[in-house]
């Protein structure tokens, strides 16, 4: 079974960019497999870009509040999890 911890929570989502703003309380990099939770919601996603103050970066860290480009629609509040 796959260990989740998470990561991260959703502060805000930007609908046509596909894209959702999270809150790290864990490093994250691109490439990384992560899975996206709210309420029954839930799909897995592979980081594909990361950007911090509009600037592409490979890597976040905790504390930081890093844009992540998604495949499906996310809310704020939605917990973002690492999958090992």
């Amino acid at each position: 079974m796959l260990k989740e911890k998470p990561i991260g929570k959703v502060v805000h989502w930007y609908d046509k960019l596909g894209v959702a703003v999270v809150k790290l309380n864990k490093a994250l990099k691109v490439g990384s497999q992560v899975k996206v939770r709210r309420g029954e919601q839930e799909f897995t996603d592979t980081v594909t870009s990361m950007q911090l103050d509009h600037k592409s970066v490979k890597a976040g860290k905790k504390g930081e509040e890093v844009a992540i480009k998604v495949s499906q629609q996310v809310k704020e509040g939605a917990e973002i999890y690492a999958i090992k």
